[in-house]
């Protein structure tokens, strides 16, 4: 009977759990960040810092998997720069002002009948409580950060330094007031910045064709001398809501006009939109009488007259309008400057004056219709205002139809918003525009895309509406005089925040209307004056969150909807507030720093499984605690017999690090998809991570630190060098799917396939020698960034002797880059090695590739169970090369034994070839049966005979090693 020699083996022997235990997910998270924070904030160098500038999550709501996203990014790319050496600065914050806190802690209903006080006392305490229940989820995904010193939007010290900037652009000129066209969100009663828009690309709007009667002017038509019908100008509209507030009618003096006839009348009508309109005046069939052709020069002459201004109401006028093409429409286009941008700034040159009969919540006001008020007054315009409208233009109403198209939507509300002409608040950005492309020239953008995106959006901007009509936010600091005009210095400024300063923000509100505490002396005999309610643009909040830092940031990292919001806010402002306002004579802006940021990463949304964007309405958000429980995974297969059989299953959760695992496996720069495909994918590789350590941490010996080093051990060094090289590059590259892949093709190729495979000899049935400690510590660096939970755990779980070993570095707290090896111990010269590596991989994928046959004619089971001859020219590099590692070869591919004789002595039972190419020159190996037995101990066939063990498993076993 054979002897059991199991005892005198080393098997691994590893405290670490096969999963990873739920109560301890908060011990490790704090000491993997709350306590790692710290440690670096006091020992990397204050000379060498790194700031990542915290794009401020909005207080309202929980968290999904997309701020997750966000936020483990950015602690992933600040855990590299610690790893490289680098103090970083990482303060969370929070935007907190602005519409949707609003309403969630006050309904649109109460809020028409509270003061602007309690509304801003409530916001506030949900503000508050939000950032707390933030915060604590931010904390569970190990993200660490100086979470004491987070700073929010509705601070006084914020508030009082976005005033202070906001003075530095108004003394600039930057400021100003107008009555104009705006964005208005109806839903929402309040101006809206483009960037707070989203188009509806399946918009149905009330369509219509009208007809306007020209009263002037017709006579001069050259063909009309003899005409004595009504001539009409046909226009198409698709708000026929804003027909009360038309001015003019634009044509193009380019373009030619035909008069057609109709009956006894005439129509105006493009040339290019002949065909259509005819449709609508004649029907499909008949053919237009064309009276007259004129070029649109010669209408300008013509007036018209408008049914909704009321009988007495004067002609108005025909007008050249640039924008006019007869691609759509009637070629006459309806102007109504106050609900138009481009027929504002026509209207505007000509001195025509603007109107928009409508409230701030979309209704029409009694001036919409003067001859009859009570017709209009009341009704909104989105919802049965164009239907009203039409009503009173009776038979001059041509064609009604639905027209579907691209329609802007408030992206809070999700309701259509409207043009509406009102007195707001703007900051000019045409004077800074230069000046901020320039700034970007001096940014890197990840992925460099981005950078057109943020340019096009700067580019496209002239002004930003700053202004909006709500209680929660920064007031802007404006006192207004008994006729309703705004004063607005750089001195009332000033004394306006000193007033902040001493009573509270919330005095602005709260403060009787008159009371003079608000006004500087210099207007005190000047009339009465009274605080304005208008507060700033939640984007200007955040955009000037760069106040919070005394130098540029490092880098800023968002999502990609942020280059129309929180980048272009941002760099705005910084440049309006610290630009010099003409170039330098070298072609440079000004001091350094002029953006607010030196990199710019942008990521993608998340998608669930199909690959749809997450959102409510879908029912499809994945929340970043279901990823973190595995409640998105099947549930563990429980083999427990004791087991209550009601109990739920267990969940397959792997804690912080599979969520976090899944972002840094994402390409992020594109949308990212998540669900259960994806998660398993993840699951597989964390679970590789926790083998490998765990098989680590159980076969780790001490006396491997002075055991010689073989060629397989050199190999595997030169492996997991060039591993981690390639790993930093792509982290300094901010390529975190890329550092992903590196790292998993190392573990399945060159760490677990390679050397772990064939030191398992040596490790458990001879010195216990190798390379482990180098490998576990490289491994464990690579990991840090990315699953810092674990590499905690594997520091908790590391052999008792390295605990006792206070040498030892916490691999959190390392140098990327700091030797893992005493060189003294390399006794192989790594540049010839390099030139090796290749012929020993290639000859073991070889030996692999003929074992494979063995194995499918199932005369083969482990692979020690052969015997190889490997067959070479003589005067090969490879054959030389062979040669060299030849004591070393049947460990190394993990076989009994190697022959590089080239010849396959007599008839062996069985054998199988495998033929290959090195160095352009044929080669082939063999693979045979054993020449000797198996022994017991090692189960490799070298042993003398049968039950018998080889000599060096008698020489260890004769040592006594347990």
């Amino acid at each position: 009977m054979s002897k059991n020699w199991s005892s005198t083996l080393r098997l691994p022997k590893s405290t670490l759990p096969p999963r990873p235990l739920p109560t301890q997910h908060k011990e490790y998270i704090k000491k993997c960040a709350d306590d790692f924070y710290r440690w670096q904030a006091a020992n990397r160098p204050a000379d060498d810092t790194f700031l990542l500038h915290d794009g401020p999550p909005y207080a309202n709501g929980s968290l999904h998997a997309g701020h997750a996203l966000n936020k483990i990014l950015k602690d992933i790319i600040i855990r590299t720069k610690v790893q490289q050496g680098q103090r970083v600065t990482y303060i969370p914050g929070w935007d907190c002002h602005g519409l949707p806190i609003e309403l969630k802690a006050v309904s649109t209903e109460e809020g028409k009948t509270m003061t602007p006080t309690a509304i801003r006392q409530a916001a506030r305490g949900l503000a508050s409580k939000t950032v707390l229940e933030q915060m604590d989820s931010f904390r569970t995904y190990a993200v660490m950060s100086d979470w004491e010193n987070r700073w929010t939007t509705m601070d006084m010290a914020f508030e009082i330094n976005q005033l202070r900037l906001f003075q530095r652009m108004v003394s600039r000129g930057l400021i100003y007031r107008k009555f104009k066209p705006v964005y208005w969100s109806p839903s929402s009663g309040t101006a809206l910045a483009e960037a707070e828009l989203e188009y509806n690309e399946a918009h149905i709007s009330k369509s219509a064709y009208l007809r306007f009667p020209i009263t002037k002017g017709s006579s001069s038509i050259p063909g009309l001398e003899g005409f004595t019908g009504n001539l009409y100008a046909v226009i198409w509209t698709t708000t026929p809501w804003t027909l009360p507030a038309n001015r003019a009618i634009a044509v193009h003096g380019d373009l030619l006009y035909h008069v057609v006839r109709v009956g006894d009348d005439a129509y105006l009508v493009a040339e290019g939109g002949l065909e259509r309109v005819a449709k609508v005046l004649l029907g499909e069939e008949e053919t237009p009488e064309i009276l007259a052709t004129v070029s649109g020069s010669q209408l300008t002459q013509l007036q018209y007259f408008n049914p909704l201004q009321g009988n007495s109401a004067a002609p108005q006028p025909f007008i050249h309008g640039p924008f006019v093409t007869p691609d759509s429409g009637s070629g006459l286009v309806h102007c109504a400057p106050g609900h138009g941008f481009d027929d504002y700034l026509i209207c505007k040159d000509l001195g025509i004056p603007v109107s928009a009969p409508v409230d701030n919540y979309g209704i029409f006001t009694e001036e919409a219709y003067p001859d009859d008020p009570s017709r209009l007054e009341g009704i909104s315009v989105l919802e049965g205002g164009s239907a009203a409208v039409l009503e009173l233009f009776k038979d001059n109403v041509l064609n009604v139809h639905k027209y579907k198209h691209k329609y802007p939507y408030d992206w809070r509300t999700k309701k259509p918003i409207i043009i509406r002409a009102t007195a707001q608040w703007f900051a000019d950005v045409d004077s800074i525009k230069e000046l901020a492309l320039k700034a970007l020239e001096e940014v890197k953008f990840v992925p460099e895309s981005g950078r057109s995106r943020l340019e096009a959006f700067v580019k496209g901007r002239s002004e930003w509406c700053i202004s909006r009509q709500r209680a929660w936010g920064v007031p802007i600091p404006a006192l207004y005089d008994a006729n309703g005009d705004a004063v607005m210095t750089e001195e009332t400024i000033e004394h306006i925040i000193s007033v902040i300063q001493e009573r509270g923000i919330d005095a602005w509100w709260s403060d009787d209307a008159h009371d003079p505490a608000w006004i500087p002396a210099s207007l005190q005999d000047k009339g009465p004056f009274t605080r304005g309610r208008d507060t700033m643009d939640v984007w200007f909040d955040s955009g000037s969150s760069w106040t919070q830092t005394d130098r540029q940031a490092d880098v800023y990292l968002e999502g990609s909807d942020q280059h129309r919001g929180w980048f272009q806010s941002s760099l705005l402002t910084r440049v309006a507030a610290m630009a010099v306002q003409s170039p330098s004579p070298d072609g440079t802006t000004n001091a350094v720093g002029l953006s607010p940021f030196k990199t710019l990463i942008t990521h993608g949304f998340t998608l669930d499984k199909a690959g749809k964007k997450m959102s409510k309405s879908l029912g499809n958000i994945i929340s970043a605690d279901q990823v973190m429980d595995g409640s998105l995974l099947p549930p563990l297969k429980v083999k427990n017999k004791n087991r209550d059989p009601n109990a739920p299953p267990p969940k397959d959760a792997l804690g912080p690090d599979a969520l976090r695992l899944w972002v840094a496996s994402s390409d992020y720069t594109s949308d990212i998809v998540l669900g259960e495909p994806v998660l398993k994918t993840i699951h597989q590789s964390l679970t590789k991570y926790r083998t490998m350590i765990k098989m680590l941490t159980g076969s780790m010996e001490q006396s491997a630190r002075t055991s010689p080093l073989t060629a397989l051990d050199h190999t595997a060094l030169v492996q997991l060098k060039d591993t981690m090289a390639e790993v930093e590059k792509h982290y300094k590259n901010y390529e975190f799917n890329k550092a992903f892949s590196s790292l998993n093709r190392w573990i399945a190729n060159d760490l677990s396939a390679f050397y772990l495979e064939a030191l398992k000899d040596r490790l458990y049935c001879a010195d216990g020698g190798g390379v482990l400690e180098p490998i576990f510590m490289g491994f464990l660096r690579m990991l840090a960034p990315i699953t810092p939970v674990l590499v905690e755990e594997a520091w908790e779980h590391r052999p008792q002797w390295m605990k006792e070993d206070s040498s030892v570095v916490h691999p959190l707290h390392q140098l990327y880059n700091s030797p893992l090896i005493d060189s003294n111990r390399l006794s192989y010269d790594e540049a010839v090695l390099r030139k090796d590596i290749p012929v020993l991989m290639e000859t073991h994928a070889a030996i692999k590739a003929a074992s494979e046959l063995a194995r499918r004619a199932k005369v083969l089971g482990s692979s020690l169970a052969c015997s190889v001859v490997i067959n070479t020219p003589k005067d090969s590099k490879a054959l030389s090369v062979l040669q060299k590692y030849k004591d070393e070869l049947d460990a190394m591919f993990v076989v009994s034994s190697v022959d590089l004789g080239g010849v396959v002595e007599g008839e062996p039972a069985w054998k199988y070839v495998h033929d290959f190419e090195m160095g352009g020159q044929g080669c082939q190996v063999w693979v045979l049966p054993p020449k000797d037995h198996k022994c017991p101990r090692c189960w490799r066939f070298v042993a003398p005979a049968e039950d018998t063990l080889c000599v060096r498993c008698e020489d260890v076993v004769g040592e006594g090693v347990q």
